[in-house]
């Protein structure tokens, strides 16, 4: 009799509401923890991957910080780079041709050297400045020499010796060629009137083959 009484007890069981509502309740909650689990996978995933995001812009930015680096106060340098090139064409660059002349005569008599066939003329406009050139025989003894190409390269005008080559020695006097060069502002080396710069002459002089170069003063025999 017993034996009929427990498959009727387990039919109770299985069709008792309570039964299913624990049956409910467990698989509600095997749910929310596979729920729970995933979400909490995802956001592992997420958090990384947000985190690389992050490393990788803040890469990107110091990039761009490092790049842009020297650009920073670049307005204030070519300010400062403008002043100083106007005080350099102010100080330094005469104002017409006759202060060119003028001013080599000077030195011509200070140092006591001889200037002979002296030749200026000026080349092509440049947007600032336009070069005008010197090209003329020198005479005089070595010291003297000495002084006036010390007096040419430490001048308050801007000289620039291109060229000096020995033309001749005659007892204690030597006889050099010398190119130099000095610059005008445009519309002043037009108002000179000075012929043009023959194009072969325009580079860097150098001495001719057939010209020994001149020794450094005061170096002769060592």
């Amino acid at each position: 009799m017993s034996s009929d009484r427990e498959p009727s007890l387990w039919r109770e069981r299985l069709t008792s509401p309570l039964t299913w509502h624990y049956v409910g309740f467990v698989v509600l909650l095997l749910l929310t923890i596979g729920l729970g689990v995933r979400l909490g996978m995802d956001w592992a995933i997420t958090d990384s991957h947000s985190s690389e995001i992050q490393a990788e812009k803040q890469v990107q930015l110091k990039t761009l910080q490092l790049q842009t680096a020297p650009l920073r106060g670049l307005d204030k340098r070519v300010d400062k780079t403008r002043d100083q090139m106007g005080g350099f064409y102010k100080q330094r660059i005469p104002p017409n041709y006759s202060s060119i002349a003028s001013r080599i005569g000077e030195l011509q008599v200070q140092s006591g050297v001889r200037l002979s066939r002296v030749q200026y003329t000026q080349g092509a406009p440049g947007a600032d400045l336009t070069e005008i050139s010197m090209d003329a025989g020198i005479s005089g003894e070595y010291p003297q020499i000495m002084e006036f190409i010390n007096s040419l390269e430490r001048d308050q005008t801007f000289f620039l010796i291109r060229a000096m080559s020995l033309t001749g020695e005659q007892g204690g006097l030597v006889n050099l060629r010398l190119r130099l060069s000095t610059w005008l502002r445009p519309a002043d080396a037009v108002a000179s009137g000075l012929p043009a710069t023959p194009k072969e002459d325009q580079a860097p002089a150098t001495p001719a083959p057939s010209e020994a170069a001149a020794p450094a003063p005061g170096t002769e025999g060592r």
